[in-house]
């Protein structure tokens, strides 16, 4: 008889539960989606009531896709956007829907905690800046702004800690999702009471902290119907999707490392102690895994600027692929592939939406330099995803110079391009690794933390049995000399730019 892992990813468009076999195969998946509102410009909002169907649909749909019985299921684990604030009372029942990730209305709380402590001192007890992005500051915002739903919160709570409770009665979060709160000591591994008092929030109004693997209890009755489930089904409390991508990228020891090439992308590390950037250009998390953490660069807009460059640049590449029944990414990246490395001097910096790592800068635009008369359409195609590997590679030589890294693994839909592959090779110097499955890093990692959680595996090191690489290429060595120089004019040309889309700020102001 089959033994299975049930993984679910709450992301901000849906939820995906994925089927694992104990044995490492994946066996199959189903998607069910849910809103996001978005409005007053900065926020964004989500009904945890959403959520809670979309796991119930999800879960029915992907026991009935495959006929198997709820009790061949031994554990139920996740993956779940982090950063967020969903106050419940003591019943578990939502306030207010919750207020995500994305929302960025606490900008005055975040300024009431810079008059009590540094972004410095701040940045060396999270493991990252204080900014409107994190959950203690949003919830700042409600106790100011909603004083009868603070009063009334028990627990606050991110996505899948508030499935955790609806499938076993108890109320929990892991280290990284405590992380994501903005209030937590990272190396003490506990909620951080210097910041907490200075926020004014009651402490008793925080989760526990778990370690990822800790077992919630078992599905109850109530639950065991909603879902299709078996009453009593292990429930592991699972990882923010950031730090369950680690997993399942295969970054679980020292120096393994990952890169998720999507509409935003990331470089992460695992270490054994976390990496505080001098500058704090780059984060760290809480790993999955005890005694180790996850050091981190994240930039705003990478597959989202080679899809702006697609829609707006390559109109021609797409009516000849909607002609010719072809694929407009083998017409881009033919051009791409055709020209030399460096697009014959022309940059781009990639700042559509500003930038996060390494930058925090919300100011910033994208710049095209060094345009001539020569310039051709293979040169600004390439510069794209060129500008895009630059800022990357200035992330990655941050964690490089704590940490030895000589190979990576890449993920995510940009990972699907053999030449932009290529092009991390040649400018990360490292070893570039594809895996067969691009898309399933957060279920995998989430699957992998349930197993151990109820001793299925005995460590980590199970990844190898769940990941097979399909793919990979090495650094070119003449490439590399080219982009190393090409990087370095690319972060001079930001600095020199930086004053003038300040200026621009202003002029609009």
């Amino acid at each position: 008889m089959a033994e299975y892992i049930l993984a679910h990813d709450l992301g901000t468009s849906g939820n995906k539960a994925t089927l694992f076999s104990v044995s490492g195969e994946m066996a199959g998946s189903s998607i069910s989606a849910y809103e996001t509102h978005y409005f007053n410009e900065k926020w964004a909002e989500q009904n945890p009531k959403d959520w809670w169907n979309a796991v119930c649909i999800s879960t029915k749909q992907l026991i009935d896709q495959l006929n198997i019985s709820p009790s061949d299921i031994k554990v139920v684990s996740f993956s779940g956007q982090m950063m967020g604030c969903l106050c419940v009372d003591e019943n578990g029942v939502p306030l207010r829907d919750s207020i995500i990730w994305a929302d960025q209305r606490a900008q005055k709380q975040v300024k009431d905690l810079e008059k009590h402590i540094s972004q410095e001192e701040f940045y060396k007890i999270v493991g990252h800046r204080n900014t409107a992005s994190y959950g203690i500051q949003k919830l700042m915002w409600l106790r100011d702004n909603e004083p009868d739903v603070y009063a009334k919160t028990y627990k606050t709570l991110n996505a899948k800690d508030y499935i955790v409770f609806k499938l076993t009665g108890s109320f929990y979060t892991d280290y990284s999702d405590g992380n994501s709160m903005g209030c937590f000591d990272l190396e003490k591994l506990e909620w951080s009471e210097r910041i907490l008092d200075i926020s004014g929030i009651d402490h008793n109004k925080l989760p526990e902290l778990k370690p990822s693997t800790f077992v919630a209890g078992g599905v109850t009755e109530e639950a065991a119907k909603a879902t299709g489930l078996a009453a009593g089904t292990a429930i592991v409390i699972g990882a923010g999707d950031g730090v369950t991508a680690s997993i399942g990228a295969g970054s679980v020891s020292e120096g393994k490392t990952y890169c998720s090439l999507g509409t935003s992308a990331w470089i992460t590390t695992t270490s054994k102690k976390p990496i505080f950037d001098p500058e704090m250009r780059t984060v760290t998390w809480a790993h999955a895994i005890p005694g180790l953490y996850a050091p981190n660069g994240t930039m705003q807009y990478a597959g989202g600027a080679f899809n702006w460059m697609k829609e707006t640049i390559c109109v021609s590449e797409k009516n000849e692929a909607k002609n010719t029944g072809g694929s407009i990414y083998e017409y881009i990246n033919k051009q791409i592939e055709e020209t030399p490395a460096g697009s014959n001097g022309l940059l781009f910096l990639p700042y559509l939406l500003g930038e996060r790592a390494p930058r925090w800068d919300s100011v910033s635009k994208g710049s095209y330099i060094g345009i001539t008369s020569e310039t051709t359409r293979g040169d600004m195609l390439r510069s794209v995803l060129e500008g895009v590997t630059y800022n990357l590679a200035i992330i990655l030589d941050i964690l490089k110079s704590h940490i030895s890294i000589e190979e990576m693994t890449v993920i995510g839909g940009g990972a699907k391009s053999e030449v932009w592959r290529q092009i991390m090779a040649d400018a990360f110097n490292v070893k570039m690794n594809v895996p067969s499955l691009l898309d399933e890093a957060g279920s995998m990692g989430a699957a992998i933390i349930g197993g151990v959680g109820i001793g299925l595996y005995e460590n980590f090191d199970i990844v190898d049995q769940f990941i097979t690489i399909s793919d990979s290429q090495q650094s070119n060595k003449q490439n590399y000399q080219i982009y190393d120089q090409a990087k370095k004019q690319f972060d001079e040309f930001y600095f020199a730019l930086r004053r003038v889309f300040e200026q621009q700020l202003k002029g609009v102001d």
